[in-house]
């Protein structure tokens, strides 16, 4: 055997991985000649196996860093630990440890060895976060990824690529100018750490869509700033999301041709809490701050929308919708359409919400109910306790309903304007007054709290319980961007129930 050997490794001939896989050894001779180079140690525990010193064994390295050449005597030192009777092998507990591992071996063009670096693991934390089970077949890792000028992660749409299901990511606070990016992982968290992390789409999109485009399972998007985005169909977003379960908590989209849009799978359900959309829109009244395609629900909370540019404050064509306690004023300069449209009906609970239209509206009308025609085969219009306000010279309709197969129950909301709120509109419709500016603290100034000597105390009526659900309002929106928990029943008709100067905002 050690003649075969000794004529296939001539003086001036190297081996590789195949020839000693040939021989049998059971391991690469290459590789131990790395370990050599990189500390020494598996050179002398070879060495020491095999009864044979360094001086005998004739070791000739020749290396510039990344190439190394080894004798035949290294060869045949390799062969023969390998070849050598177990009986006469050291312990291996005392055997110092293996260098470390820095790449692969690969051949040169000039026949030389060489070792190709290891590529570098991404900055992420083994430390467990609040993950759930993952999806789509892939269990969840729980890891914490880091992103932002001093991690090693610099970009948001690496952190994307490497994502897995059930991670967190993290961004530092900054402006990431064009920093786009496509997330399709499940069990999710993506937020903004030390302050507001802003996207700027500058030009930039992702898929010509989006800042970012999400058609994952469960996403979480926190303290996230979306503006500018710009595309050649005049359907940017700063988030199309376009399957799932989405979750937007204290974002805001500002200045995009739409603020978020979504798609239409009938499964996905978006859910917007605490955050702010306002000045999106193209200008072409197809586009607006926040466009809710076909899907199964729909649930704002504590949010805060106004100044769209020609487009809606808010449209839907989700299944069902629940619209609680936010504020949608167009405000001055505002262009908006209406305020909130349900183009195709569906369910939809209207409650607690500050809806005003601005003297430069678009259309007359601030609610919109069915005016595409009614989709599905429940049809239903819930709108309790809401402060309406039309600011509309040549007057203006606060609801508009399609007749149809359609339930509208309204209760305890108060107008300011002249028209009623029943307007040649079927359904149950109990103390909806008009009210006067002087009945609430500030109204120029948005401020809807009602006075003391308004005649309104105590006027509050109980709504119905429908299909378990209470329509009383359970909180009041307080700007911006936020609710709080009422003390107690409800007191008064519309939004506030809030009486005298708290924390004026």
């Amino acid at each position: 055997m050690g003649k075969s050997t000794r004529k296939k490794l001539g003086a001036d001939e190297t081996t590789d991985e195949t020839t000693a896989q040939q021989e049998g050894a059971g391991q690469n001779p290459a590789r131990f000649a790395v370990d050599a180079l990189q500390g020494g140690r598996a050179r002398n525990a070879l060495l020491c196996r095999s009864g044979i010193s360094a001086s005998r064994a004739g070791l000739l390295a020749v290396t510039d860093g990344k190439t190394a050449r080894w004798s035949r005597s290294l060869a045949v030192c390799a062969l023969a630990v390998f070849l050598r009777p177990a009986a006469f092998a050291a312990p291996d507990d005392t055997l110092p440890d293996t260098a470390p591992y820095l790449g692969e071996i690969r051949r040169a063009p000039n026949g030389e060895l060489i070792v190709v670096p290891a590529k570098p693991e991404p900055q992420v934390s083994s430390a467990p976060v609040d993950a759930l089970p993952g999806g789509k077949g892939t269990s969840a890792t729980g890891r914490l990824i880091s992103v932002g000028p001093t991690a090693r992660i610099h970009t948001i749409a690496t952190a994307a690529a490497l994502a897995r299901n059930g991670d967190t990511i993290e961004i530092a606070a900054g402006d990431y100018p064009q920093d786009v990016a496509v997330w399709t992982q499940n069990h999710l968290t993506i937020r903004g750490v030390g302050g507001r992390v802003r996207l700027l789409a500058n030009g930039a999109s992702a898929e010509q869509k989006a800042l970012w485009v999400v058609r994952g399972g469960k996403i979480t998007i926190e303290n996230i700033e979306f503006s500018g985005t710009r595309v050649a169909d005049k359907n940017g977003a700063g988030i199309r999301f376009e399957e799932g379960d989405l979750t937007i908590r204290h974002c805001r989209f500002l200045d995009n041709e739409n603020g978020l849009l979504s798609a239409s799978d009938p499964e996905s359900t978006l859910t917007i809490e605490n955050s702010e959309f306002g000045h999106n829109g193209a200008g072409d009244g197809y586009s607006h701050n926040l466009y809710v395609g076909a899907i199964k629900k729909l649930r704002v909370t504590g949010s805060y929308f106004h100044h769209a540019n020609v487009g809606h404050l808010l449209k839907s064509r989700a299944r069902e919708n629940h619209i609680l306690y936010n504020r949608l004023t167009d405000e001055t300069g505002g262009r908006a359409s209406y305020e909130l449209e349900f183009p195709n009906g569906g369910t939809a609970y209207v409650i607690g919400n500050i809806i005003e239209q601005s003297a430069t509206t678009e259309n007359p009308s601030l609610i919109s109910f069915g005016a595409e025609g009614y989709k599905t085969s429940t049809n239903a219009l819930y709108l309790i306790n809401n402060t309406l306000v039309n600011h509309r010279p040549a007057g203006g309709t606060f609801l508009l309903v399609k007749p149809g197969s359609i339930n509208v129950t309204a209760y305890n909301n108060l107008l300011l304007g002249k028209r009623p709120l029943n307007t040649g509109i079927d359904g149950v419709f109990i103390n909806n007054p008009n009210v006067e500016a002087g009945s609430f603290v500030l109204a120029d100034r948005h401020d809807y709290r009602i006075i003391k000597d308004s005649g309104l105390e105590r006027t509050y009526v109980s709504p119905p319980v429908i299909t378990g659900i209470n329509l009383a309002p359970q909180q009041e929106y307080v700007h911006p961007a936020a609710t709080r928990l009422l003390p107690g029943t409800p007191t008064l008709p519309g939004a506030r129930q809030t009486m005298q100067p708290d924390n004026p905002y």
